[in-house]
């Protein structure tokens, strides 16, 4: 569906110049002389590159259809990650190369979202901030007193984060997917 440049929006997904972007912002420029002009941060989804571009306020582009599915994680099987589609019960197997930075988030019956575009995965989104178990951590120094302290703890999936010091084995933590870090109890 073709749409004029004017009628863009933040979020909107699009296909210019033969890749399928996403506005992450844009500004209609109109200078004091000649004709007024766009400009756009865009996320190439296939890549994950950000660039900035400038068009003509003229142009038409392509919008496009993104379908977000809701899904579910089931299990994994070799490097390959089984997720169900709660809508329609219907199993996808995604390699791990597909969703490489996310793995370490992933737990059985995590309820996720993933993007498609005519039928190419595009992308896992996690939810913000996930419980997990603490599985396995060493014990406090006694005396360490200094502000934020931390030590290494392991969670029910594998990774490892930093927690402060009174989290303990087996207590239910927060942690934020987008940067891995301790966000609270749970």
């Amino acid at each position: 569906m073709n749409i004029n440049i004017n009628e863009i929006k933040n979020g909107m997904t699009i296909i210019i110049d033969g890749k399928l972007c996403l506005i992450e912002e844009f500004q209609h420029v109109k200078p004091g002389k000649g004709s007024a002009f766009m400009k756009m941060k865009l996320r190439n989804l296939r890549t994950g590159s950000l660039v900035e571009e400038t068009y003509n306020t003229n142009i038409k582009i392509e919008k496009a259809r993104v379908e977000r599915l809701p899904m579910q994680y089931l299990y994994s099987m070799g490097d390959s990650y089984v997720f169900m589609n709660t809508e329609t019960y219907e199993q996808l197997e995604l390699p791990e190369s597909k969703i490489a930075d996310q793995v370490k988030f992933l737990k059985e019956g995590l309820d996720i979202t993933i993007s498609m575009y005519d039928g190419e995965m595009l992308g896992v989104q996690l939810p913000e901030k996930v419980e997990y178990e603490i599985v396995e951590t060493s014990e406090a120094v006694k005396g360490n007193t200094t502000n934020n302290a931390t030590k290494d703890a392991k969670i029910e999936t594998g990774h490892t984060v930093k927690v402060p010091l009174f989290i303990s084995q087996g207590e239910k933590v927060l942690i934020s997917t987008q940067d891995g870090k301790y966000a609270g109890r749970a």
